[in-house]
């Protein structure tokens, strides 16, 4: 007698319920009226000095847009946004993939919250440069903090900005905070140059660390370390804390080696974890001190001007290269001046002139 096997399995097609007709033809055309309809800057600039999320949603997606049409408009949300903008603490955070950025950031978030602050997490996902997407995961990732009433994540893409950040995100910060965010959180990249741009606008500029990747000393890059107002070793939990606590002792050698920081703070270096949460309030109340003795000796109003003319100069310098890449006699002339180069009938910095006298001509 033979017994016939029933095969599981765990992807079995289970009937459905029908779905009821509970939203009316007319909701729905209302609905994607609104969508389809674009506000006015004025409209948007309410929106956003009123606390509106979709407001300064749609104005940030306006400042993101690389089409020239959107130029006007997005500079004319920015403009009215500026008078209600400067009020906030900018905090970069950096550090190699796989460090826990995203989970520092979000428990770092809840706790900002959890002092009653309003916190903007400006996540940079990096876009692939062969299909030029990104995934723009750091919402999914920051699962709680996503849910806070107090916090608003805007992942953006990377693009061929500068490792990720440049005038998009100086822009976002102005409308982040024009729409009642105190504290900015300003996630790099990673890689590349983003942390020097990101250090170009932020007011405290946080490195991530982990212990146990190998020796010690190999993270210890003199440039980032020149810019870190704060060394942070995450992951300090479980096994890993006594790892921790050894490279916490060797960034604090390391430290000791650089020059004094024009600010007058001294960098520190600090372990948490971001699972457990141990010392995560500690973090926060080293930015305090920070803040409270750059405000005191008039350094932070000094960074901000020296920041606002360096963005000035990124801006004009961004500008003018996308003038000349955008004219039509400029497009011509640059396929047949790159087959020239690729067949070595012109050298590179000829080629260059040649486009530029071109470009000069008009």
């Amino acid at each position: 007698m033979s017994v016939q096997k029933t095969n599981l399995s765990a992807l079995n097609v289970k009937a459905g319920v029908s779905p009821q007709e509970t939203i009316s033809s007319n909701a729905i055309r209302q609905i994607k009226e609104f969508r389809k309809r674009q506000p006015s800057a004025q409209e948007l600039i309410d929106g956003i000095l009123t606390g509106n999320i979709t407001a300064l949603s749609r104005a940030i997606t306006l400042v993101e847009s690389t089409n020239p049409a959107h130029l006007e408009k997005a500079t004319a949300v920015i403009k009215g946004s500026l008078p209600n903008a400067n009020k906030s603490a900018r905090i970069g955070i950096t550090g190699v993939p796989g460090v826990g950025k995203s989970t520092f950031i979000e428990a770092f978030g809840k706790h900002l919250t959890s002092l009653g602050k309003k916190v903007a997490v400006l996540a940079v996902d990096p876009s692939s440069t062969i299909s030029h997407g990104s995934i723009l995961g750091d919402k999914t990732r920051m699962e709680e903090l996503v849910k806070d009433e107090n916090a608003f994540i805007r992942p953006s893409a990377s693009g061929e900005t500068l490792g990720g950040v440049a005038r998009k995100t100086r822009e976002t910060i102005t409308l982040c905070e024009a729409c009642g965010f105190d504290i900015i959180l300003i996630e790099t990249v990673g890689v590349g140059q983003s942390e020097t741009a990101v250090h170009s606008m932020v007011d405290f500029f946080l490195l991530l660390k982990i212990a146990g990747a190998g020796d010690e000393l190999q993270g210890i890059k003199r440039g980032i370390m020149e810019m870190a107002d704060a060394v942070v070793i995450n992951k300090a939990d479980g096994d890993n804390i006594k790892k921790a606590q050894l490279a916490k002792v060797e960034f604090n050698r390391a430290l000791h080696l650089f020059p004094a920081k024009k600010s007058g703070w001294t960098p520190i270096v600090a372990t948490c974890s971001s699972l457990t949460k141990e010392g995560i309030g500690a973090v926060w109340q080293t930015i305090s001190d920070y803040i409270e003795l750059v405000h005191s000796n008039y350094y932070f109003a000094e960074k901000r001007k020296e920041q606002n003319l360096f963005w000035m100069i990124e801006t004009i310098d961004e500008q003018l290269k996308t003038h000349f890449y955008t004219q039509p006699n400029t497009i011509e002339l640059l396929e047949s001046t790159k087959t020239a180069v690729q067949n070595n009938e012109v050298s590179p910095f000829a080629a260059a002139q040649i486009l530029l006298d071109n470009y000069y001509k008009k």
